[in-house]
């Protein structure tokens, strides 16, 4: 019987899991709608009265051309017309594909995915625990790892590759990197136009011949198209311009510093963050109204004390919690960045102030929360074993984003009932059993043991935990999700400066 009712769980699992990417959030909403609407008046006279400067040249043809006009200072502007009808029209929803179908992310409608992104320069060393200079391999390592974590939906570089030569073959690395390590969809930023190109190519090698890519783009860009405060990134805008001419979806990243390069108020970042990503949106939509963007407001704040980053401070929840209320009210794809601890290493400052963070932008229901798992110290480095914590706190997020479902059978006034007059406790119920899987998530690194029984395991911290699960998986979880053929003609036709051995077993890193 035990049995059997072990298979019964086992069957409910696979029918309904407890939390599954796109669940859709938004119960969290810092901003009322008068405060958004007031926010969104104040983003049309930003755009129409003050304007963007650094504009490339086919940006300003093509703006003009729609209606906009550039003032004597060089500055463009596009009038509030324009940039209403472009955000009524632009598109509502799209799938951002995985190299495998199984991990294709449908955006919109407030579904919510949690996942990577950064450019750290710097890794936690898995053996001294100090810091040092990120390499390719190191890359290759975070996405195979990421490629065995459930609630990690999406990944993003998180790292710079810094052993390679120029910025061009950083991009080419990047994505080279990420796609041998993990089917799930990836996303890297791109130093120019050419670099994109060529990365395409690559992308279409991949997937069978020219022009593929474009049907299955399983590759994004993070662009952070503008230096704040409202000045266009030149290379940036090349780059974004040939992402979306190629097919490929476009995070338009504004990353402004509030009290340093953007208002010091939480609501004044809020309106130039998003002002500056429709400025992107709207060029994005004018080279080509299909285009996959979403609104990447990824503000941070400063620590007025000393005017230094403070990424995992509680306003910083607050304040991307109403990026992605604002994207709700475009009815827009927008994504945020939470989870990016100031804690050096993966300690208690580290979990709370990643929980905390990431709870709102995700309960605000962000189409995508970036930065969310493994980074360390204001983005300046990643760190191994903190991604396979994350996993667990990323979790317990999407398990508040389900929320409670309240029903006729979930109030359960026959359960209660039966067992008022029956056994008098619930634990053998067969609606226990049938939801003990389906309704609640439980963590994998996670402790719930009685002291004695961790005590006789060893009494390990869950850093400790955590890192007997990345050696275990690094160690042995070499993918092959490109074939060795089709490596040996992508190195053929690229230059690929990674050994082959670097990302095989026995080769002496793990």
């Amino acid at each position: 019987m035990a049995r059997q009712g072990q298979q019964r769980v086992r069957e409910t699992v696979t029918a309904s899991p407890p939390i599954r990417p796109g669940m859709v959030g938004g119960r969290y909403q810092p901003l009322t709608q008068r405060e958004m609407e007031r926010i969104h008046a104040t983003i049309l006279d930003v755009i129409e009265k003050i304007g963007f400067a650094d504009a490339i040249p086919s940006m300003v043809e093509l703006g003009t051309a729609a209606g906009g006009w550039v003032d004597d200072d060089g500055r463009l502007h596009y009038p509030r017309a324009l940039v209403e009808d472009i955000i009524a029209k632009a598109p509502r929803s799209f799938v951002l594909p995985g190299q495998d179908p199984k991990y294709d992310m449908e955006l919109g409608g407030g579904r919510v995915h949690l996942g990577t992104g950064g450019a750290a320069p710097f890794m936690v060393d898995f053996e001294s625990g100090k810091y040092r200079p990120s390499s390719t391999a190191d890359l290759y390592d975070i996405a195979r790892l990421v490629d065995t974590l459930d609630n990690i939906h999406f990944f993003w570089r998180s790292i710079v590759a810094r052993d390679m030569p120029t910025w061009d073959s950083i991009d080419l690395h990047t994505v080279y990197t990420c796609m041998h390590g993990t089917t799930k969809h990836i996303a890297s930023s791109f130093n120019n136009g050419a670099s994109v190109r060529n990365s395409v190519a690559m992308l279409d090698m991949v997937l069978g011949g020219e022009g593929e890519f474009r049907k299955r783009p399983f590759c994004s860009m993070a662009c952070t198209h503008v230096v704040p405060p409202l000045r266009f990134a030149k290379d940036s805008c090349e780059a974004m311009e040939a992402g979306v001419r190629a097919g490929m979806a476009i995070g338009i990243i504004s990353a402004p510093q509030a009290g340093a390069t953007s208002p010091v108020t939480l609501a004044g970042t809020i309106v130039q963050s998003m002002a500056e990503c429709i400025g992107g949106l709207i060029f994005c939509y004018l080279i080509d109204p299909n285009c996959k963007v979403h609104l990447g407001t990824w503000p941070f704040l400063s620590d007025l004390r000393t005017g230094a980053m403070s990424a995992g401070s509680t306003e910083n929840g607050l304040i991307v919690a109403g990026c992605a209320q604002m994207a709700g009210f475009y009815n827009l794809p927008g994504s945020v960045a939470a989870g990016m601890t100031d804690s050096k290493v993966p300690d208690a400052q580290s979990g709370a102030e990643k929980a905390a963070t990431v709870l709102m932008a995700a309960n605000a229901g962000s189409s995508l929360v970036n930065e969310a798992a493994g980074m360390q110290a204001s983005l300046m480095a990643a760190c191994f074993e903190a991604f396979v914590i994350d996993n667990d706190m990323l979790g317990a997020v999407m398990r508040t984003v389900r929320g409670i479902e309240v029903t006729d059978e979930t109030l359960a006034f026959d359960m209660i009932r039966d067992v008022v007059n029956g056994d008098r406790h619930f634990l053998g119920h067969p609606e226990t059993l049938r939801r003990m899987r389906t309704d609640y998530v439980y963590p994998d690194m996670g402790d719930r043991t009685t002291p004695n029984v961790w005590e006789e395991a060893g009494s390990l911290d869950i850093r400790e935990r955590a890192r007997q699960r990345v050696s275990e998986t690094l160690s042995t979880h070499y993918p092959e999700h490109i074939g060795e053929a089709l490596d040996q003609k992508i190195r053929g036709s690229f230059e690929i400066l990674i050994p082959r051995e670097a990302m095989r077993p026995g080769n002496g890193r793990w």
